[in-house]
């Protein structure tokens, strides 16, 4: 009876230990953005804390393109507006967004207007699409997007968060910074080496 009490003990501490390695792995499957918080910097290196939890070592290219993500309100989001959408799809076919940042004029035709899955959050959307039109409900704001595609109901609410694109230097990766990497390679030492990266300036990234 002791082992086959040990015995299973073993097997629940495996099948634990394995959940946190797939947890640890698909933060950094190529394709997949790491978002976390900047913990220690010292000149093009960086340790965060992942969202899962974790540390990572993290190196900037010698050709990072670093942008910034600053606090905006629903009121600066104009017609024609180009903007991108995370949310969760509804069953009229709508999205309810959680996050809505506004591109740069420079990323206009650069980023590609389409919606598809995303993976901010399970079954989650991301919509790059142009503002067609906004309507005022009970329940928050209602846009119309166009992109390539097709379009979008949007539902833009209260809790919502609302970031506009900004440029950025890696001056601004510094403790306590909040940061998504967009583009990255793996290393051999199992580090990343940063290619395109967000920073949160004054906003936590929510995308």
């Amino acid at each position: 009876m002791y082992l086959l009490h040990v015995s299973r003990r073993a097997l629940v501490a495996a099948a634990v230990g394995a959940v946190f390695a797939v947890t640890a792995a698909s933060a950094q499957q190529p394709g997949t953005r790491i978002r976390g918080e900047v913990v220690k910097a010292e000149g093009d290196t960086f340790v965060l804390k992942t969202r899962e939890g974790g540390t990572l070592n993290v190196k900037l290219d010698e050709k990072v393109r670093v942008s910034a993500l600053v606090k905006a309100t629903l009121a600066d989001i104009k017609q024609d507006a180009f903007i991108g959408i995370a949310g969760m799809p509804q069953a009229d076919g709508s999205v309810a967004a959680f996050s809505v940042h506004m591109f740069l004029p420079a990323q206009r035709g650069v980023v590609p207007d389409r919606h598809g899955p995303w993976d901010a959050k399970p079954g989650s959307t991301m919509t790059n699409a142009y503002v067609e039109s906004m309507v005022t409900g009970k329940d928050g704001e209602t846009l119309t997007v166009k992109y390539k595609d097709g379009e979008k109901k949007v539902v833009v609410s209260p809790q919502t968060v609302i970031a506009a694109a900004a440029p950025a230097s890696k001056e601004e990766i510094k403790p306590g910074t909040q940061v998504i990497l967009f583009g990255w390679d793996k290393q051999p030492d199992g580090s990343v080496l940063a290619k395109v990266m967000y920073v949160g300036r004054g906003v936590t990234p929510a995308m």
